[in-house]
């Protein structure tokens, strides 16, 4: 029988209301790349931190090298040179990269902590795998991209041989997840073995050497990827065939909604600002995307956008009224809808329940509250009736606290309240960050649906496919500017490319859009 690093069999964990892992048997084999495919809620997440040791098995048995082995916590998982980065990274924000690499297992000297090996050993290690980081800069002040590193640095720290990846392409640029799959074949022709959890199939696809997928808790299979594609890998996901083109007519734009005129935001991170006046328009029946590296100014226009950030300058109409210093109840009410880039920080209220993060939008209408107190039982209803149209997964319906579901559900559920709240202007940031294929599917389907009634609909995306798909015009932006102005069907993804690394060609530039 062939070596395992690690055996993972018939592990069965529940939760209250839900059974996370039912009877799955995992192997890994020393020096592959390992995927971990499922729909979001299917389980992955939670069978990787079983491995981890974040959660105890209800059953089941943990082999490493042949050997039984008890995971109490993450210190059993690393003294087994387990490593694992969380979709959620795990950083302190306050502390440099040098001391977030190093925490709990500092180096010291009579008691002393001495940093200088430590220091040499990270500058080493991010030379040897190109993962270029700062030892001295502040968490809070690296981009998304660069926190990754920092995660990948930690564990290789560490000395892991065996790496869990918990979606780690989820918040990339696309340079960046090329820059990521050339990290893991590197780790793995080294003989680190490397599980990886994500919904992207071309990922799976390009770099995986097995793939294992989980469906609703239950295992339906490990397949070795040289020898299938990504239409049966998403059917044995999802149960069912997926279209992946997405279903769009033409449609004559109405009348302006939204008008961006000579809008400057300054930058929270440097003396320069991050948007530097651009202008233009969005319609009724349009979807228009900002595309671009991240980093280029998209964020923080729309955090002055929707009333989250001033802009220092400039002027932004909806409907016709001056929202340019309105309050973001203000421009809710207006009829601005927005799906935030970040849904923990912007997007929920971890600690509510479902029911109550789905009613923020609503609470002070009258069949929500009499008398300013709370009808939660019309709540619930409401709440029950999202989750049955948005597919929301959830352990205890309603009740369920929005801590505790997966990424994707949080980010269905934030959808959903957005999307029922029948706006005029959706903005929507990575609306499919983290998403299975069939939720994916499903967005994509609904974004389209508002604009075919008459809506208009901004979008901000890093996924190429996505925003060639999705868009009737896209605006690139780059270094706070708009470099450019394309329709999807008369441009192409290397084009596109080019505009956001500022390489694309001048003379084609709009200077501005609209």
């Amino acid at each position: 029988m062939e070596e395992y690093v690690i055996e993972m069999l018939n592990i069965t964990k529940s939760f209250p209301g839900i059974k996370a892992n039912d009877d799955i048997t995992l192997r890994l084999k020393k020096g592959e790349i390992h995927a971990l495919l499922g729909e979001n809620g299917a389980g992955k997440s939670t069978l990787m931190s079983v491995l981890f040791g974040l959660y105890q098995p209800d059953s089941g048995t943990i082999k490493k090298d042949g050997k039984p082995v008890k995971i109490s916590n993450p210190n059993d998982a690393n003294d087994l040179n387990i490593g694992m980065v969380h979709q959620h990274f795990k950083l302190v924000e306050v502390f440099t990269v040098l001391d977030n690499i190093i925490l709990g297992v500092e180096p010291n000297k009579f008691g002393f902590l001495t940093k200088k090996e430590a220091r040499e050993k990270v500058v080493a290690l991010s030379q040897k795998y190109s993962l270029s980081v700062e030892p001295d800069a502040l968490v809070e002040d690296i981009s998304v991209g660069m926190q990754q590193r920092v995660e990948i640095l930690k564990m290789l720290y560490r000395d892991n041989d065996i790496l869990i990846f918990d979606e780690p392409t989820a918040v990339l640029t696309p340079q960046e997840i090329k820059e990521l799959m050339s990290i893991m074949r590197g780790l793995a022709a080294e003989g680190k073995s490397i599980l990886f959890i994500t919904h992207k199939l071309n990922e799976i696809m390009e770099v995986a050497d097995r793939c294992t997928v989980l469906r609703k808790g239950k295992l339906i299979g490990t397949v070795e990827v040289a020898q299938t594609n990504r239409e049966e890998l998403s059917k044995m996901m999802v149960g069912r065939p997926i279209s992946f083109e997405v279903e769009k007519q033409d449609i004559e734009p109405g009348k302006t909604v939204l008008k961006v005129e000579n809008v400057v935001v300054p930058s929270k991170l440097h003396k320069n600002n991050a948007v530097k006046g651009i202008s233009f328009e969005v319609r009724e029946g349009e979807i228009v995307c900002l595309a671009g590296i991240e980093g280029n100014g998209q964020s923080e226009f729309v955090y002055a956008l929707t009333g989250i950030e001033k802009m220092s300058s400039g002027k932004i109409t909806l409907c016709g009224s001056d929202i340019s210093k309105a309050s973001i109840r203000k421009r809710s009410l207006l009829g601005i809808s927005h799906i935030p880039e970040d849904r923990h920080k912007y997007g929920l209220v971890l600690d509510f329940s479902l029911a109550e993060n789905l009613v923020l939008q609503h609470y002070r209408e009258k069949l929500f509250q009499r008398f300013g107190f709370i009808r939660f039982k019309e709540v619930r209803n409401y709440a029950r009736r999202l989750i049955e149209i948005y597919d929301i997964r959830s352990g205890q319906g309603p009740d369920t606290i929005a801590r505790s579901m997966s990424g994707g559900n949080q980010q269905k559920a934030i959808l959903a309240r957005e999307i029922d709240k029948n706006p005029q202007l959706l903005v929507a940031i990575q609306p499919t960050r983290g998403l299975d294929i069939g939720a994916i599917e499903n967005i994509h389907s609904l974004i389209v649906k508002q604009r075919d009634s008459g809506k208009a609909v901004l979008l901000v995306s890093l996924e190429l496919d996505e925003v060639m798909n999705v868009s009737d015009r896209i605006l690139v932006m780059y270094e706070g500017k708009i470099a450019g102005e394309f329709e999807p069907s008369k441009t192409t993804v290397e084009e596109l490319g080019l505009y956001m690394a500022g390489a694309g060609d001048k003379a084609r530039s709009t200077g501005q859009g609209g």
